[in-house]
């Protein structure tokens, strides 16, 4: 794997796994219908964290075009999180945040 994408590709992977993890607690909580943005943007995150992950992996030419969409995405997704008092958002809110900025800085 190439150096330049290593904080990058481990960024998007964290970010997914917590995004997986977010929405799974989401699902649980007695406020369903508060969480469902959360949950929505959650699933997308999580997913296309991994396809930019992927591509960075292969060194596609398309990585820093994927990662401009990943941080828009990241970005809002821990927006959403951030709203909500839940330690697993505020975890995600993090993640998704700091996905944004690796991205941001891999699509410049």
């Amino acid at each position: 794997m190439s150096e330049q994408y290593r904080n990058c590709i481990e960024a998007c992977y964290i970010c997914a796994a917590t995004c997986d993890y977010c929405a799974t607690s989401c699902l649980k909580e007695p406020q369903l219908e508060m969480m469902r943005e959360c949950i929505r943007l959650d699933m997308q995150c999580a997913s296309i964290c991994r396809i930019a992950a992927n591509l960075m992996s292969l060194e596609s030419e398309f990585a820093p075009e994927l990662c401009r969409v990943c941080a828009e995405i990241c970005q809002k997704c821990g927006d959403e999180c951030a709203r909500h008092e839940h330690e697993h958002c505020k975890k995600c809110a993090e993640a998704c945040h700091h996905c944004a900025q690796e991205c941001r800085n891999m699509a410049a």
